[in-house]
């Protein structure tokens, strides 16, 4: 049988240890399935239902293994669905190489069926971004498009045409120089030094060594660097702040720890932000600035790994190019340890007293079904070592502030794109990367509409995925902005009828349970995690229960307090459930 040039491709992503391509086929890469099925032992192809969700599922990979994710597409309509994906997988920085079909060559340029140049169409979310056009560029160009997605951080792009794609592959039709011929033996990747400069590490210290009331602000570029967080925030006595996609950086019973700030953040987090006098960035390109410290009043010093990003938020006296973890351990012999312990008490106090109040928000007794209780039964039943993936909305904020870290358990979101409907396709990759381990997705009933289909792939697959929908009946994060923003809402409830997600669940042969009592939720999700294939927990919550920000600033409290004046269509039941919320806290 001849060797084509899809099975040099797919053959060469083996060698950089690709395991798992997430895709859809179509004819526009059918000799790209070809390739695959003749590396099958190599190489597993997950069918989906939806492209967007092989791209998510592709950023998930990433992010859960540190490997890069792949994803494949068809010419035109699949490759564009790919792109929320991919953009995903962009703006929070995972390396991702998408794959597409074209046309076969001779008939590019003739408006022919499904005729999209996708070189163009991903000229801004793409480091690299090539059309392959004869077999002989391959296996070089997937050298060069995994190496620049893992130093970059990024999506890389490669497009076969048809024809290139089942052509033999050792064809050279043109011959007019020797092509690029990589090594026969496995690449690897070669990470750039990760510890800063010496005179920047002695300038940091300097900075770090004066500070009275220092904080630290730790993001995702910090997730394998925990112990040195922990013990830089132990020698300066420094509390620290996560970033939501960083949220696992440290324990959140931890002693350092105070939560986020921004709208999904903790009080004790936005008054440190105003108290502190020196800030320590690491592995964060924190993008609210209006809840960052007013610049000019503090003193930062930021390490990342980008050189691009370094100082790019605040005004930054010491900025450090490196690695986290290799950053921190050099720094970490030139810091004083501070003995005054009286600013790091402060807010240990504090969050003391916010979790106590968190903790009474998880009311068993309130009905409708408060979602902080929903949340709180997950928190409880999962193992130190569960994954928790989660969509964009309120949900996050209940994650945020009621999924413990603790242990090894991990938490990946949308972090930049902020997009709805990842949490699902975001399980499926991360039960597939880790398969001893217990992955929840927690999933309002706006973002599992959206690619709900994608259960049906767990069930295909037999994945032990928990996934738990926080239904309201709305797209409550829209809802309460446009009430902060003044406005009674519209056009973000879905009224009638109700829906039932347990019954899609069944029907794909999965474990299935509706639930609109609050008496059933902790049994109702203990179940469902103990089901050997995939669970859904649709769980009817309070549609009028209010993200509120961590510490309500003025402008917030006036503008909500105008759109109750201008006709809020719920104002009573929202005024019932705050009363509810403060009711709960003074119980306490």
């Amino acid at each position: 049988m001849t060797e084509i040039a899809s099975e040099v491709l797919i053959r060469r992503l083996a060698d950089w240890g690709v395991d798992t391509v997430f895709g859809l086929p179509g004819d526009g890469i059918n000799g790209i399935m070809e390739g695959l099925r003749r590396q099958s032992d190599r190489v597993r192809f997950v069918l989906v239902h939806h492209e967007e969700a092989a791209a998510f599922m592709a950023a998930a990979h990433a992010k859960a293994t540190g490997r890069i994710g792949v994803c494949l597409a068809t010419s035109g309509p699949g490759g564009i669905h790919l792109l929320n994906g991919l953009y995903d997988a962009k703006l929070d920085h995972q390396p991702v190489l998408a794959i597409t079909g074209m046309q076969e060559t001779s008939v590019l340029g003739t408006g022919y069926q499904q005729e999209v140049h996708l070189d163009r169409l991903y000229e801004d979310v793409a480091e690299y971004n090539l059309v392959v056009d004869n077999p002989a560029q391959l296996p070089g160009v997937v050298d060069i498009a995994i190496r620049t997605a893992y130093a970059r951080r990024g999506v890389a792009h490669l497009c076969l045409p048809n024809d290139v794609q089942v052509a033999p592959a050792d064809a050279d039709p043109y011959q007019h120089v020797a092509p690029a011929r990589p090594p026969a033996t496995a690449p690897v990747y070669l990470s750039p030094p990760g510890v800063p400069r010496q005179e920047d590490l002695r300038a940091a210290a300097e900075v770090l060594n004066a500070a009275r009331r220092p904080a630290i602000l730790a993001g995702a570029g910090a997730l394998h660097a925990r112990e040195e967080v922990l013990a830089v925030a132990e020698t300066l006595g420094a509390p620290v702040i996560k970033t939501l996609p960083g949220k696992a950086v440290i324990p959140d019973d931890s002693p350092y720890a105070v939560g986020g700030i921004g709208l999904l953040g903790t009080k004790p987090g936005e008054e440190l932000v105003e108290d502190c006098d020196t800030l320590l960035m690491v592995g964060t390109n924190f993008p609210y600035t209006k809840h960052l410290p007013e610049p000019g009043k503090v003193r930062v010093v930021q390490i990342d790994a980008d050189p691009a990003r370094a100082g790019v938020r605040m005004p930054t006296e010491v900025p450090m190019i490196g690695d986290a973890k290799e950053g921190l351990a050099a720094l970490l012999p030139l810091l004083h340890r501070t003995d005054d312990r009286a600013h790091l008490e402060k807010y240990q106090k504090a969050m003391a007293e916010w979790r106590e109040n968190m903790a009474a928000l998880e009311n068993p007794e309130r009905a409708p079904i408060a979602p902080q209780y929903l949340i709180g039964c997950v928190d409880r039943a999962a193992s130190d070592d569960a994954i928790l993936t989660c969509d964009s909305g309120t949900i996050a904020t209940w994650a945020a502030r009621h999924w413990t870290i603790r242990g090894g358990r991990e938490f990946y979101l949308s972090g930049n794109l902020a997009t709805m409907a990842p949490g699902l396709p975001y399980a499926i990759a991360a039960q597939l990367a880790h398969p001893d381990r217990q992955v929840i997705a927690f999933i309002g009933d706006g973002g599992f509409a959206m690619l709900m289909a994608e259960f049906l792939t767990a069930a295909r697959l037999g994945l032990p995925i928990t996934v738990v929908v926080n239904n309201n009946g709305s797209l409550g994060q829209i809802l309460w902005e446009q009430m902060v923003l003044g406005y009674p809402e519209h056009g973000v409830r879905f009224g009638a009828p109700s829906s039932d997600f347990s019954a899609w669940a069944r029907s794909c042969g999965g474990y299935g349970r509706k639930v609109t009592d609050p008496a059933e939720v902790n049994e109702a999700v203990r179940q469902a995690l103990a089901h050997p294939g995939p669970a859904l927990v649709d769980v009817d919550v309070d549609p009028n229960e209010p993200p509120m920000p961590g510490k309500v600033a003025r402008d917030q409290a006036v503008k909500f307090a105008e759109a109750f004046l201008k006709g809020q269509p719920h104002k009573a039941a929202i005024a019932t459930t705050l009363f509810k919320d403060k009711i709960s806290q003074l119980g306490r």
